[in-house]
């Protein structure tokens, strides 16, 4: 199967992507992964991707489309891929879909993690990260389990764009780039909607319901 999951910065989609991946043995695909790799292996691709970078621009959406086809059809992750918070708007949603049907494939699973302002606001403001072990925390509310992480809590750092008034742009420019694409894809049976409020596991436990449909 084939699943696109949206959220918002904070919503938990990273993390529930991840589980959908080792739950159902699929791949996940981001596209800020795909263009870090570009970069990395040092590709025609990549040198295109840094020099626009370099400007303070972002990759196209045709070098996006062209990397993403190349996963999209290749054997080894053919109807088994998890699109991470992609696509981001109108354009990259209608080429999705002709990369998709032009290789007999399709979305079976859209999902879409529903939070407020305010709940993500608490989720990143209080959000640490051990630079040891890469486990994320929020100190409002587990204070308890950092102050047992075997790390030790000298590992506890804070990502410097987690502040107050780069949560609010992010989240408002992210509702204004993406309220299309939802609109694009809300009234398809396959769409659901879900509390993103809710705890890691229940959302989890959602999901699994989602694809026992």
């Amino acid at each position: 199967m084939n699943v696109i999951i949206f959220g918002p910065p904070g919503a938990g989609k990273g993390t529930q992507a991840q589980y959908i991946v080792n739950k159902f043995n699929l791949h996940q695909v981001s596209t800020g992964d795909l263009l870090r790799s570009e970069i990395k292996n040092r590709t025609d691709t990549g040198k295109e991707i840094e020099h626009i970078i370099s400007k303070g621009d972002f990759a196209t959406d045709d070098i996006v489309n062209r990397l993403l086809k190349k996963v999209i059809t290749n054997s080894n992750y053919r109807n088994r891929i998890v699109f991470d918070g992609y696509p981001r708007n109108i354009n990259q949603a209608e080429n999705l879909e002709i990369i998709l049907n032009s290789d007999n494939q399709s979305i079976n699973f859209i999902l879409f993690l529903k939070v407020s302002r305010d709940i993500l606001e608490k989720r990143i403001l209080g959000r640490v990260t051990c630079e040891k072990c890469n486990k994320i925390f929020n100190k409002f509310i587990d204070s308890n389990e950092i102050d047992n992480h075997p790390c030790g809590e000298n590992y506890m750092i804070k990502r410097k764009d987690d502040n107050e008034e780069t949560i609010i742009n992010r989240y408002d420019e992210y509702m204004k780039k993406t309220k299309p694409v939802l609109d694009f894809y809300s009234s398809r049976s396959y769409f659901h909607e879900i509390d993103g409020s809710n705890k890691i596991e229940q959302i989890s436990r959602k999901i699994e319901q989602i694809f026992k449909v």
